[in-house]
């Protein structure tokens, strides 16, 4: 008999390796989430995390998972259950779980949580309503807004992040300028090096970091002479010597 493909065997292994998850034991766990808090004992939960990973080949049972999660936490449970979910949800969530973690976005409370999940999220949604957060939030949840966005690097986040970039708070330009410089599409770059000479100094080594970045994605993706004309904006003797050696580097090493 000839051997099982690779991925095949692999996915066959997983299934037998993963556990067992009792209905009933489920049933108990998510009664203990509505009253879980710190100092609670997390093993109390461990049937939630068995099912997590028994419904990796499990469609259906990953969906009634998440549609229980995204249940509870849409009710008045503890941040202690609630971070419990998002980090459940980062791993089985989908789209059918973005609008309730959507609600979270804007509470300074729980802001972190829900991006947490929505950063890996796979659905569209997840990148549209942080979009959406981004210009309805100031101070740190702005800056943790642009952060989750760079960490999708989501494209058409770049239009949306031009906004915190000119804005006068150092923290915001330096977190739209890292985001912009993980998208690094050809907007990006234009704004980036338009911010270089109008960011607060606080924020201009991230600035010209970013657009360092863009240069060697611009590179990786075959775009030289694109990338080029970055590093030798950044080369010339007006230039600090930390920032000429890092473009002479990128010039040389192409």
């Amino acid at each position: 008999m000839a051997a099982s493909p690779p991925i095949l065997a692999a996915s066959a292994a997983l299934a037998a390796d993963a556990p067992n998850v009792d209905p009933a034991e489920l049933d108990k766990a998510f009664e203990t989430l509505k009253t879980f808090n710190w100092g609670s004992d997390p093993k109390t939960l461990q049937a939630i995390d068995r099912a997590v990973i028994a419904t990796q080949t499990d469609a259906a049972g990953r969906k009634t998972l998440e549609d229980r999660l995204t249940q509870v936490l849409g009710t008045g449970i503890s941040r202690a259950a609630k971070d419990y979910v998002c980090r459940t949800l980062r791993t089985v969530g989908t789209a059918d779980s973005v609008k309730v973690l959507a609600t979270l976005l804007p509470n300074d409370e729980f802001s972190h949580m829900a991006r947490y999940a929505l950063e890996r999220a796979p659905a569209t949604e997840a990148g549209a309503v942080l979009r959406d957060a981004l210009s309805k939030v100031g101070g740190t949840l702005k800056a943790g807004m642009a952060g989750s966005l760079g960490a999708r690097r989501d494209a058409a986040a770049t239009s949306t992040l031009i906004g915190p970039l000119r804005d006068s708070n150092a923290t915001t330009v330096i977190a739209a300028a890292t985001a912009l410089g993980a998208i690094g599409t050809p907007e990006a770059v234009r704004a980036l090096r338009d911010a270089v000479t109008k960011a607060p100094a606080a924020a201009k080594p991230a600035v010209i970091d970013a657009c360092f970045r863009c240069a060697e994605q611009l590179m990786g993706g075959g775009k030289k002479a694109e990338a080029l004309a970055i590093y030798k904006s950044f080369a010339g003797e007006d230039q600090a010597g930390h920032v000429r050696l890092a473009a002479t580097r990128g010039l040389l090493g192409q």
